[in-house]
């Protein structure tokens, strides 16, 4: 049988779709709809009325929650969502999605600072190709400005080991390698676990709000492995 990648189009949140009768359920101010809390972001209004993101869910108060789209809450801003939700003239912080979308990198980069502290990330192309012989990466973790061919010999031969292979191909080299202590990093992989598991819901957040390159790569079969 021949291995697949999970990383199709139609999966980005395919791990927190709130589809479940065993956990919390949140409702989205603009949607409407019923979801896990990991699907959504938390906003919070300060006593003047401003609207700010708190995706690492620490700030006190009453909270809206908005899906973690930015096609959503750009939306639910046209629509005055937060003066609704809070029932009171709200009015979002300058530049929102784009402080969300540094929030919800900054919790990518945190968790894969960890995973390197805890000896749970490989660094390095021969390092990555050479532990994906041995055993299961939990994700592959490719720059978004690295070259095709590279990410192409680390993927495959992945992928015709193993049958599930995930992806994070939304960061660039310099996000990457801020996140590991380095200049710049290409490739690197995180091995499965509890990291591996919270960095697969931190990252389908994050690319509700920054396009995920990889799942227009891979498209065709590379044989020099």
């Amino acid at each position: 049988m021949k291995p697949q990648s999970l990383n199709e189009p139609d999966q980005r949140l395919e791990a927190h779709t709130g589809k479940r009768a065993d956990g919390p359920v949140r409702q989205c101010a603009v949607t409407r709809e019923r979801l896990a809390p990991d699907a959504l972001i938390r906003y919070v209004r300060s006593p003047d009325g401003m609207v700010v993101p708190d995706v690492f869910g620490k700030l006190p108060g009453r909270g809206a929650w908005v899906t973690a789209d930015k096609s959503v809450l750009e939306t639910g801003l046209s629509q005055g969502v937060f003066s609704r939700a809070f029932k009171a003239q709200s009015t979002p912080m300058t530049n929102l999605t784009d402080e969300v979308e540094r929030q919800l990198l900054q919790r990518c980069n945190g968790l894969l600072g960890m995973a390197k502290k805890s000896g749970a990330a490989v660094l390095g192309f021969d390092q990555v190709r050479a532990y994906i012989r041995k055993q299961p990466p939990g994700w592959l973790l490719e720059a978004s400005d690295g070259a095709e061919d590279g990410r192409n010999k680390v993927h495959f031969l992945a992928k015709a080991i193993y049958e599930d292979v995930k992806v994070a191909g939304a960061l660039s080299s310099a996000e990457l390698g801020m996140a590991f202590g380095r200049e710049h990093v290409i490739h690197a992989l995180l091995e499965q676990g509890s990291l591996s598991d919270a960095f697969a819901v931190a990252y389908r957040r994050l690319t509700g709000f920054r396009v995920a390159p990889e799942t227009g790569w891979f498209s065709g079969r590379h044989e020099d492995l």
